[in-house]
């Protein structure tokens, strides 16, 4: 018989292990218990699947520190099709009850650590299954310690966010969004119009690990506004976070200028990995990426539903 419960406090953070996959029981266990230390996800929202006394899969809600209501899920170990479907609507029902109207997910490929999603097939029709829905087509970008660093765009004189204050950034960032290629922000100015939604993901940058001295806006040699930088901290990896640049701006490579600016940023922070992502169908961000060095090591697609 299968049960589905909150993982008890000997079970954590390795919980569902694989004979003889010592390298994926071992990253995953670290990486659960860095999300735990770092207030990403909580022990109650650990959740198992238990068969016969034996831990046949699991899945683990998530949110940004601090917040109380979990967003996402991650660390999903399916185990069959039938342990799958359960976890899931677990997961939904744990969710709701704490205030959660929606939830996501992220499948990568190929697999990597420190999810190792070896079962993409299986786990698309489960999450098509239990209503989720692909919110964007992605991919994944990455700079490591002894790749060249990307030049600086000389023409770009950057102001912070300890200067400017918040304001100036949800007002450039709404004119960008008036154009933009990316499905993900499409969808929140559809339900939140365009400063609605960029007051959102100003937000929640503010909430990313940062100093305000990181978040930039650049200008061009008019004074003119032409580009954010948001560069941050996850628990897991540095990330170039959030760029945009303004309607008047476009198509003078400062998509790159900034990619590069948050890479100097990060770098200089100690950062020897900096990751960042893009809509797949963004293809200037896709080229921004390249043309700063980084490399597309993985796609991502993002998964939500409804609750």
């Amino acid at each position: 018989m299968l049960t589905t419960r909150i993982a008890h406090p000997n079970e954590l953070p390795a919980l569902t292990t694989y004979p003889q996959d010592d390298e994926r029981n071992t990253a995953t266990a670290a990486y659960l218990a860095g999300l735990l230390e770092s207030g990403c996800t909580r022990p109650e929202w650990c959740l198992v699947a238990e068969r016969d006394g034996r831990l046949v899969g699991n899945v683990v809600l998530w949110a940004l520190p601090e917040r109380t209501v979990p967003m996402d899920i991650v660390l999903l170990e399916p185990g069959d099709p039938g342990t799958g479907a359960a976890l899931l609507s677990y997961a939904a029902e744990q969710a709701r009850k704490l205030g959660a109207t929606t939830q996501g997910h992220v499948l990568d490929s190929p697999a990597h650590a420190p999810q190792f999603q070896r079962d993409p097939y299986l786990r698309e029709e489960l999450l098509a299954g239990a209503g989720f829905a692909v919110a964007r087509d992605g991919c994944r970008f990455v700079w490591t310690a002894g790749d060249p660093r990307p030049a600086q765009d000389e023409g770009l004189r950057w102001r912070s966010l300890a200067d400017l204050g918040r304001a100036p950034f949800v007002e450039l960032l709404a004119d960008t969004f008036t154009d933009t290629a990316d499905s993900i922000f499409q969808a929140e100015i559809a339900e939140h119009g365009l400063v609605g939604a960029a007051e959102r993901n100003v937000s929640d940058m503010l909430e990313l690990d940062h100093h305000p001295s990181w978040y930039e806006i650049g200008y061009d040699a008019a004074d003119t506004p032409v580009a954010i930088s948001m560069p941050a901290r996850t628990p897991s990896s540095a990330v170039i976070g959030l760029v945009a640049v303004a309607r008047v701006g476009r198509g003078q490579g400062y998509a790159t200028g900034v990619v590069a600016r948050g890479t100097q940023v990060l770098v200089d922070a100690g950062a020897d990995e900096i990751r960042g992502d893009c809509d797949a169908g963004n293809i200037g961000m896709f080229k921004a990426f390249q043309r700063a060095g980084y490399r597309n090591f993985a796609n991502r697609r993002m998964f939500t539903r409804a609750l």
